[in-house]
């Protein structure tokens, strides 16, 4: 009968975590895994009281109905109550400084796109700076402004084309006169643009609104405007202005009906003016994101939608990279026309 090999004391690596394995206590595969669970993150405790959304424009305004949509899906959301807290002024940079200074970590902001793009390139002396006190949220929703014009308006044929228009504009020089709802606005920027890629030369004529824009339109104390579209489309229905163009790069949802400025020959022209929510830069990050995440899914929803194209917005509900991306593009577009045309905050 042959004979065993004798022990050597030698054991292989694999016998050898073989017998580490079997020797390993309950105590201490108990104590590994209560490791891996203190390095897991913790569930984030927060809100702990309520969610304030500071406006910078008066309640009734469009960015106060955009941000009241939000304000009762997102506390049923949060389980907290949500605010609407109105802090009016310098075209909604006083609410957006608010926001950008907040330190309790349960402040937002519903923000128009002139204060997360240009505010600091038309006033230096603004007091936040848009890129690196504020947080991009979620981008909620955009619209094209609507180019109108008097219905009977001299040298320009009541049936005439978009292009015919701009023929008249073109011969008017700066005999012809524009409205905005200030200097600085997105009407403003917008139309000096429009002038520069068309070739006309209206006269800047600020108002304090838009309806003040609209009815002096009608009165004949100017020529032409860009109007919100559900300003615009109720007095063209009502047969006392004429819509030109939107200013969108192609038709847009919200006036079907009304040509692009493109169709008119104004080429490579895309403005639009959007609102979007942001957070203090110095809110912790995992709030951001929760914050994010809910805003974009509750724009998304069908019943915020409705009320958002009723509102005159078409609804985006982007994630914060796509709201930093737009940032940076009407932060170009609109700034090389403000260094342009050397415009600056009155």
């Amino acid at each position: 009968m042959p004979s065993r090999p004798a022990f050597t004391g030698r054991v292989s690596r694999r016998a050898s975590l073989l017998i580490a394995l079997a020797a390993a206590s309950p105590w201490a595969l108990a104590q590994s895994a209560g490791k891996a669970a203190a390095t897991a993150p913790a569930p984030l405790a927060w809100p702990t009281k309520p969610l304030k959304i500071i406006v910078g424009f008066p309640a009734g305004s469009s960015p106060d109905l955009t941000a009241r949509t939000f304000s009762e899906p997102l506390s049923k959301a949060l389980g907290q109550p949500v605010i609407v807290d109105n802090k009016v002024g310098a075209g909604g940079n006083i609410g957006a400084d608010a926001v950008a200074k907040a330190r309790d970590d349960h402040t937002i902001g519903l923000m128009i796109n002139g204060n997360m793009t240009i505010a600091k390139l038309l006033n230096p002396a603004v007091p936040y700076d848009p890129i690196k006190d504020l947080a991009p949220l979620s981008l909620i929703g955009t619209s094209p402004l609507i180019l109108t014009a008097p219905v009977n308006q001299p040298g320009v044929a009541a049936n005439g084309t978009a292009r015919d228009f701009f023929v008249a504009a073109r011969n008017g020089g700066d005999k012809w006169s524009y409205g905005t709802p200030g200097v600085g606005t997105v009407g403003h920027i917008g139309t000096e643009l429009l002038k520069a890629r068309s070739n006309i030369n209206p006269v800047h004529v600020p108002y304090p609104g838009y309806p003040q824009v609209a009815n002096a339109m009608l009165g004949g104390q100017l020529q032409m405007a860009l109007l919100p579209p559900a300003l615009a489309q109720a007095q063209v229905r009502a047969g006392k202005l004429r819509a030109i163009g939107v200013t969108s790069s192609g038709r847009s949802p919200l006036a079907p009906d009304v040509p692009s400025l493109a169709e008119a020959g104004i080429s490579n022209f895309n403005l639009e003016i959007w609102n979007a929510f942001a957070a203090p830069s110095t809110m912790p990050k995992p709030i951001q994101a929760k914050l994010a995440t809910l805003l974009s899914e509750i724009a998304r929803s069908e019943d915020v939608r409705s009320k958002l194209f009723q509102q005159g917005w078409q609804t985006v509900g982007s994630s914060p990279e796509g709201l930093a991306n737009r940032i940076k593009a009407d932060t170009n577009l609109l700034g090389g026309v403000i260094a342009m045309r050397g415009i600056k905050a009155e």
